[in-house]
């Protein structure tokens, strides 16, 4: 199949999965942060993360 699109489409596609990269990205590594923190077992990882989980209505206990 041969592409229609012209150099100034292929850029503009290209900027946008550019644009949405980091915020996949940054979704990804933050649910990692919550549920990382908030499923952890260990004391020292439960107490670093404690007042942050209460302030985000995360149960931890």
């Amino acid at each position: 199949m041969v592409s229609t699109n012209t150099p100034l489409e292929n850029r503009a596609a290209a900027a946008e999965a550019e644009r949405f990269a980091p915020a996949i990205l940054a979704i990804v590594f933050g649910a990692f942060l919550v549920l990382g923190a908030g499923f952890a077992h260990s004391t020292t990882l439960h107490n670093a993360a404690h007042d942050a989980r209460h302030a985000l209505a995360f149960p931890c206990h």
